[in-house]
């Protein structure tokens, strides 16, 4: 019985090679493998010994080799395989276990060159890996490290005789199609990364994705849910999601968190701490703060009642005192890039909290690619970046009152805010909180009339505060519905044909007006 190990990732291959010897096999072995394996006192043969040929061109070229891909796809109930084998002295292998340069993991990497990236991609591992789940009733193939306990085991019970057929075709063909699904991946991601600079849009997207965990239930109890997170260079965020405490995730909940990320990732990084409060993915409240504690509070006074079964989102660690803030507050899952331990102490006195650490990106700049799904397949489009929000350089006050220096600053919080918000999408702001949202309405007029109605409710005045909204006015009656409340700036993308009549009708209520040429629709 022979075994072919070759691995880049090396974890547990010394433990899995000295349990294969000890039932019987024999070891052949590459490079760095070989090598970590005679320091450990496992016998090894080099795969040089096998092959009759050195390894060269600094290890691109060491098991392209008809001793190797013979022993992996020679079928052994054929007696024209087996004859071919003797008439070249070829040996059966009878188990691969190989797993592949790290190319993902280069690749993403921000000072990586593109010709280090090149040498991460491997060609010896997936096409021994290939040959090995090609002929998976006759060849044991491993790719996944977790899986070699598993493979000891069904070797000690018998469950995996090598070299006589069909053995435990479950397993062998679940160890099998495992590898298939590691060498698409693989390949995705080389994909990925060979076309993003590529001008428009490419031919073909391969998407790999990984199951990360099976939920629950869907968005309702009888559909069924599961939660894959993508497997390209730069989407690390769903695949660092962290549960500290509390109740499964949902699908829902998931849905909320990404939602929670997305409204406070203009402030990622910032002197100050940002919150977002999040039903059905949109923001019921969001507000800057001193510290995360002042920042929930302030969102919180935006919209108490909608606040109950929600998602909270921090854009800094979250402490003691923003736990105990939220103490009386019923919260579905509270999300941020760090948890203290005193907020940590806090939160576990709730059972059903889930709790959910999740490291925010430093910019967006090099933001991907967003899917949504249609019947019969998906629309693509560039992700929307939080740095375009907070980009000045087209915006252009187009009324002849200049907006004060406070109102310049509620207008780049509520300018920044109201992105996060579903369309068509109002949103009111002072003191860089918001006080009035008017989410997912069908005509902007009566998005406005809510962002207001919204805030009298709470007890908050909208005299003197801005306003910002995600596209343009198509009429003037949205501007007059905000003036009428006392609305004294507005932040808008313009580029409506009337525009002329939305700036008069600013201009006649002294109302400020800002265009910043981007629009920021959230379906």
């Amino acid at each position: 019985m022979r075994a072919l190990l070759s691995v880049s990732d090396k974890r547990g291959i010394v433990d899995f090679a000295r349990a294969l010897a000890a039932l019987g096999w024999e070891i052949v072995s590459t490079g760095g493998t070989a090598e970590a394996l005679r320091k450990a006192g496992v016998p090894v043969i080099p795969i040089e010994q096998v092959t009759g040929f050195p390894e060269m061109m600094d290890g691109r070229v060491k098991t392209l080799h008809p001793k190797v891909h013979g022993g992996l796809l020679a079928r052994r109930a054929h007696p024209d395989d087996r004859a071919a084998l003797a008439q070249h002295g070829i040996t059966p292998i009878d188990l691969v276990a190989v797993n592949l340069y790290p190319f993902r993991e280069t690749a993403s990497k921000p000072d990586v060159t593109f010709a280090q990236a090149i040498e991460q991609i491997d060609i010896g591992g997936p096409s021994m890996l290939r040959s090995g789940a090609k002929n998976h009733q006759d060849v044991i193939v491993v790719v996944d490290p977790d899986d070699y306990p598993v493979v000891i085991e069904a070797l000690k019970a018998g469950d995996l005789t090598p070299g006589a057929g069909p053995g435990s075709p479950g397993l062998r063909r679940q160890l099998a199609a495992k590898v298939f699904a590691h060498t698409a991946a693989y390949d995705a991601a080389i994909h990925t990364y060979l076309t993003k600079d590529v001008a428009g849009w490419p031919e073909r997207i391969t998407l790999a994705l990984e199951r990360r965990q099976e939920l629950r239930y869907g968005e309702n109890p009888h559909q069924a849910a599961a939660l894959y997170a993508t497997e390209e260079p730069g989407e690390p965020r769903i695949r660092e999601l962290e549960q500290l405490h509390g109740k499964e995730l949902s699908f829902n909940n998931l849905l909320d968190v990404d939602a929670a990320v997305t409204a406070i990732a203009p402030w990622s990084g910032a002197d100050r701490a940002a919150c977002a409060i999040i039903k059905h993915t949109t923001p019921c409240g969001i507000a800057l703060g001193r510290s995360p504690a002042d920042a929930y509070r302030r969102a919180l006074a935006t919209d108490p009642p909608s606040a109950f079964g929600s998602v909270i989102a921090f854009s800094v660690a979250a402490d003691g005192a923003a736990a105990e803030a939220m103490r009386d507050l019923f919260v579905e899952v509270v999300v941020a890039p760090a948890f203290r331990e005193d907020a940590l102490a806090v939160l576990r006195e709730k059972t059903n909290v889930r709790v959910v650490r999740l490291p925010l990106p430093i910019s967006e700049s090099e933001a991907g690619w967003d899917f949504k799904r249609v019947r019969g397949g998906f629309l693509v489009q560039q992700r929307a970046r939080s740095d375009q929000a907070t980009d000045e350089a087209g915006w252009k006050v187009v009324t002849k009152r200049q907006p004060t220096v406070a109102e310049w600053r509620d207008l780049r919080f509520a300018w920044a805010a109201v992105g996060a918000v579903k369309s068509n999408a109002i949103l009111l702001a002072r003191d860089e909180a918001a006080i009035g949202i008017g989410a997912g309405q069908m005509s902007r007029v009566d998005a406005a009339f809510l962002a207001v109605h919204k805030a009298r409710q709470q007890g908050h005045d909208p005299a003197g505060a801005v306003l910002a909204s995600d596209a343009f006015f198509p009429f003037a009656d949205g501007v007059e519905e905000a003036a009428r409340a006392g609305v004294r700036a507005i932040i808008q993308p313009g580029g409506s044909v009337k525009d002329a009549e939305v700036v008069a009708a600013a201009e006649q209520a002294g109302v400020a007006m800002v265009f910043t040429g981007l629009r920021q629709f959230r379906h």
